[in-house]
């Protein structure tokens, strides 16, 4: 079977874990490549705790469920760590991306992890300079990108502004792209 990267998206409703998970996951299609992305929430609010799934890959994709196993996990808001268990089925090798503004190594003993990556990022404070919104996704996606090199930087903002041009106004969509590749630039691994 082909390898398939899968990637769980942890968030509250409206921080747009959503829209970045289909949004990654076109951004692959448009440089050739096969792949999903799809939100599971229920009837929860705004505000409540949601998961996004994607996955990428070079062969078709036949799988059509959550992700149980991810070999990447990002989480838009960090007062999850203690909600939910984000790094279950990640394994040793994994990589786990957290928007907040604590250290890697505070986060790493508040959550007792061992192994796997973990990288942090304040995607929120990028948004809000950048954006004029507390909203991570855009940021988290340029945090991604530079962890990983699943895509390049410039196939997920082409695909914002091939989105997005025509329902944000240019400084929306201006400071989007800013906050992508300000977010490229800023994240750490600890």
């Amino acid at each position: 079977m082909a390898e398939i990267l899968e990637i769980r998206w942890h968030a509250r409703g409206g921080q747009g874990a959503k829209t970045a998970s289909l949004l990654l996951a076109q951004a692959a299609a448009m440089e050739g490549k096969y792949s999903q992305g799809f939100p599971e929430y229920g009837p929860e609010r705004m505000g409540a705790p949601m998961r996004g799934f994607t996955r990428i890959s070079e062969s078709p994709i036949t799988l059509h469920c959550a992700i149980y196993s991810p070999q990447i996990v990002v989480v838009l808001d960090d007062t999850l760590l203690t909600a939910v268990d984000i790094a279950a089925g990640t394994p040793d090798d994994g990589v786990i991306l957290i928007n907040t503004i604590k250290s890697a190594d505070d986060v790493r003993k508040e959550m007792k992890l061992e192994g796997r990556k973990l990288y942090v990022i304040d995607a929120t404070g990028i948004a809000i300079d950048e954006i004029g919104r507390p909203i991570p996704n855009s940021p988290m996606l340029g945090a991604l990108i530079k962890i990983t090199g699943i895509l390049s930087i410039e196939a997920v903002i082409n695909e914002i502004k091939r989105k997005f041009s025509h329902g944000f106004r240019a400084e929306v969509l201006e400071g989007n792209v800013r906050a992508i590749t300000r977010a490229y630039e800023e994240v750490s691994e600890g």
